[in-house]
């Protein structure tokens, strides 16, 4: 395990509240994507996590010292997104320490999300650490964060309402288009991507009555898998300009890098179908759909910032579950941010306590050679007399190195002081 005094943590990233979608998009980290830029991120930091969703990337990283002007994560992004730091600066947001640790656990437990309490959060946490601890690039430190966090998540949907009948981004994405068409009774609606959003979306499909879902992927035998549980048809990506002339919806959820739905081809179907509108909701980070599409006539395009209104009345709704989810957050932040401290002076106060008690028995051990005769009362008499001394020496000294555990050049005197200078802490 890494030496943890001096150590700190810190998150660095771009959400929904702070960047727009063309920032977002820039900075997204594909699951293909995760293991490169895992190995990547650890020329920049000692370890680092990952997490990357549609509506945030993040990197929670762990660093020898404080940074002063910036964590090196920041550089990170910069050059995997090819993003200058005059574009990225007004949109990224830095925490440390406590703070880094409140903010991962408001993320998993979906106070940080644009639908409140929504569940797929808590999940993307675990994949981000699964993925993390298959690197063997990170430690105990940050192992133990997300771990709690994950902890941390589940207790907050256990013990407040903050997650009960909770919607999700796609089940908004389904409402939308209601809105714009009034009902799906009579629509064929087809759905691109069958990951966990297109799951979420079809069941919201469902669930409203559509008689008709019509399901494309890259792989025809996930559409079909995904079809069969919703009762909908499967076809392949080589059918999409046939099924898109004769759909009313279009909800596009995959994690392509590039576009699914281009200008051309949207223009092209609506030229079949000139006088039935086209309802196109765009969930996916980076975005499915060109966002030109929206000037065809006919055609109402809306990508996952315009859902924010609807997550607007549903923060605005859970206003009590929030406050109460907030305080339980900010209480186990306390106590975990207490135990890393306790945790990071541990082996250099275990080491002092070490070195003193050593000295004590040699001393004790040359007293007793001189004080012959002693009876076995007298020598544990005296033994304890020296082991208080000892506790009381060391007792100030060891509750200022608890108090002063993050700082380095305090940490560096207590080595000088007590001749621990040479000795690795582990």
């Amino acid at each position: 395990m890494k030496r943890l005094v001096g150590m700190h943590f810190y998150v660095v990233g771009v959400n929904h509240c702070t960047a727009p979608i063309d920032i977002r998009e820039r900075l997204a980290i594909s699951t293909n994507q995760l293991p490169d830029a895992l190995a990547s991120l650890c020329n920049y930091v000692v370890e680092g996590i990952i997490l990357s969703t549609c509506n945030r990337t993040e990197i929670y990283s762990l660093h020898n010292s404080i940074c002063i002007s910036k964590p090196r994560s920041v550089d990170f992004l910069e050059d995997w997104a090819k993003i200058s730091r005059a574009d990225l600066s007004p949109f990224i947001y830095i925490h440390q320490d406590k703070a880094a640790i409140e903010h991962l656990f408001r993320v998993s437990s979906g106070l940080d999300s644009m639908i409140i309490g929504e569940f797929e959060i808590l999940s993307q946490v675990k994949q981000a650490l699964e993925e993390a601890e298959r690197t063997s690039l990170i430690s105990l430190p940050l192992l133990n964060l997300f771990r709690e966090a994950v902890r941390v998540g589940r207790r907050v949907r256990v013990e407040t309402g903050i997650s009960r009948n909770a919607l999700s981004v796609s089940s908004i994405a389904v409402e939308r288009a209601v809105k714009v068409l009034g009902n799906l009774d009579e629509c064929k609606v087809l759905l691109i991507g069958t990951g966990e959003a297109g799951k979420l979306a079809a069941k919201a499909l469902r669930e409203r009555g559509t008689p008709q879902i019509v399901i494309v992927n890259r792989s025809y035998e996930k559409s079909a898998a995904l079809a069969a549980t919703m009762g909908g048809k499967a076809v392949g990506l080589n059918n999409l300009s046939k099924e898109l002339n004769a759909c009313d919806i279009v909800i596009s959820c995959t994690g392509a890098p590039h576009l699914i739905l281009d200008f051309r081809a949207v223009e092209s179907a609506m030229c079949a179908r000139p006088d039935r509108p086209l309802v196109i909701v765009d969930i996916a980070v980076p975005r499915d759909v060109e966002p030109e599409v929206k000037q065809i006539s006919k055609v109402f395009l809306c990508d996952i910032d315009d859902l924010s209104q609807t997550s607007e009345l549903n923060r605005k709704k859970r206003a009590g579950e929030m406050q109460e989810a907030a305080e339980i957050v900010k209480a186990e932040m306390e106590r975990f941010s207490s135990r890393c401290h306790d945790f990071a002076v541990t082996p250099i106060i275990s080491r002092v306590v070490n070195k003193a008690e050593q000295i004590r028995q040699a001393q004790f051990g040359l007293t007793l050679k001189k004080l012959r005769g002693l009876s076995k009362e007298e020598r544990d008499s005296l033994e304890a007399m020296s082991q208080a001394i000892v506790q009381k020496v060391l007792h100030d000294p060891i509750c200022c190195l608890k108090r002063n555990a993050n700082r380095e050049d305090y940490i560096s005197l207590v080595n000088e002081l007590f001749g621990l200078k040479e000795e690795e802490l582990k």
